[in-house]
């Protein structure tokens, strides 16, 4: 142990997270209809699988673009070969165009301020490096994306202090919410660097409205400091309101000439909206050209293949498929976001209303045993090891109230999705007395049990962290 790293040896990484965890007990019994249909469905996985076809068919239709050729020659050596880390001009003059068509091009975007990283991970992280010194704060509103205690604190040394927000409001953000989130960093003595949201949300599934972005921007001018909104579920939005970007209100503001427009940075993928995050497609965009230079030096530390930027040039330079796609693609999601709500309702079960995004933002409270989060802990043992679902606990997302729950409905076909419908429904009526099943007995082996020790334990643990 000594000659290894402290990075190496302390446990700060966030994988021990319920979140994670859930992951795991997935990958040892996963569901499969054919091999394994008593599996646990995964739940937890915020995947955009319902428009694989429409990138399939297009892919079918121009063989020249997935054979890395152009006019019938070979672009392999050439694609093969070194590449400079500022990225393809051809992918990132695509990739601008195809975030403005996403925000019905009411913005456009300069293709010489955006930084191309691999995937959001990575361009949250980047960021981080760029605007803070270890032992510096960020305030991100809750509930938050739990993969952020890894990505923008792991390796840089950043703190994050939460924005408190409650189901009384929606969980919108508050000015006396930023206030408060202010202070305490203060009592901790951290200095505050900036503020980071998610727009739409993860996890809840909706869209800020323009008096919170507003509030935002009249919070970081005062403090004098920064403004992350990443927006990667931008094209997922399927109803009213409208997705509003950070940028579109700065320019409604017209803040181009005034000094905080440089403080302002977007976050941005195409894991969610095209669903590959397998390619590992991310990006930073800003208008501080050090923040950009910077980045750009950093981003050679996880580069996006050449092979996938001109693949993913070409298709999002067709115009035609674009437009049908995002179009498609919300519909689709409408669709099956209907359809989960729907399947919720009929196990009695409410969700926040949502407008974006692959999940939903589920309200569990009235099935807890005791308003706590060891009761909130207990139920969701029983829906992963009983009910065999894996979805995310509120607890995970750092949510203030027991009994909120995470639930993806995008990365599974409709068939499964009313096969985990139809368990929770059986699972709610059998809590609620109206069946006596033995399968949802609760079982005190000793996997479970020690499951449940440990996750109390990271639970306390992490809140014992953000008291002090």
């Amino acid at each position: 142990m000594k000659l290894l790293s402290r990075k190496v040896t302390c446990n700060s990484h966030g994988q021990n997270s319920s979140y994670f965890l859930g992951w795991q007990e997935y990958e040892k019994n996963p569901y499969d209809e054919n091999k394994n249909p008593t599996g646990i469905i995964q739940m937890g996985l915020a995947e955009n699988q319902l428009s694989f076809d429409l990138l399939e068919l297009w892919l079918a239709k121009n063989p020249d673009a997935a054979g890395f050729k152009k006019d019938g020659e070979s672009l392999f050596r050439e694609l093969a070969l070194f590449q400079d880390y500022n990225g393809l001009p051809a992918f990132k003059k695509a990739l601008v165009e195809f975030m403005a068509e996403i925000r019905g091009n009411k913005v456009t975007f300069d293709e010489n301020k955006i930084v191309l990283t691999a995937g959001a991970t990575s361009a949250n992280e980047t960021l981080m490096f760029c605007l803070a010194n270890p032992g510096e704060a960020f305030l991100v509103p809750t509930p938050y994306y739990p993969g952020f205690d890894r990505d923008l604190k792991w390796r840089t040394g950043v703190e994050i202090v939460p924005i408190q927000c409650t189901s009384f409001n929606d969980f919108q953000i508050t000015s006396s919410a930023l206030e408060q989130a202010y202070k305490e960093a203060q009592k901790r003595n951290r200095t505050v660097k900036g503020v980071l949201v998610t727009n739409p949300s993860n996890p809840l599934g909706t869209t800020m409205t323009r008096s919170e972005l507003n509030l935002l921007v009249n919070f970081i001018s005062e403090k004098e400091i920064h403004l992350i909104s990443d927006e990667i579920y931008s094209g997922t939005v399927f109803g009213s309101p409208e997705f509003v970007s950070i940028i579109e209100v700065l320019k409604d503001r017209k803040c181009e000439d005034i000094e905080v427009y440089n403080r302002v940075h977007i976050v941005y993928s195409l894991s969610k909206d095209l669903g590959l995050p397998g390619f590992r497609v991310g990006a930073i965009y800003s208008n501080d050209d050090m923040v950009v230079a910077a980045a750009t030096k950093m981003s050679s530390f996880g580069l996006v293949s050449s092979q996938t930027q001109y693949l993913l040039s070409e298709m999002l330079s067709d115009k035609k498929f674009t437009k049908n796609y995002i179009m498609e693609n919300q519909k689709r999601l409408k669709l099956r976001h209907k359809k989960l709500v729907s399947g919720l309702e009929s196990a009695g079960i409410s969700c926040l209303k949502s407008n974006a995004s692959l999940f939903c933002w589920v309200d569990m409270r009235h099935l807890l045993t005791s308003t706590t989060f060891e009761a909130e802990m207990e139920l969701w043992k029983q829906i992963v090891y009983d009910v065999k679902l894996n979805i995310s606990p509120g607890s995970s997302c750092h949510c203030t109230e027991p009994g909120w729950f995470r639930v993806c409905f995008a990365n599974m076909s409709e068939k499964t999705l009313n096969l985990a419908m139809e368990r929770l429904k059986v699972f709610v009526q059998s809590m609620n007395g109206s069946n006596n099943l033995s399968q949802y007995q609760s079982t005190k082996n000793s996997r479970r049990k020690s499951l449940t020790k440990w996750v109390f334990r990271l639970s306390f643990h992490d809140r014992q962290l953000e008291e002090r």
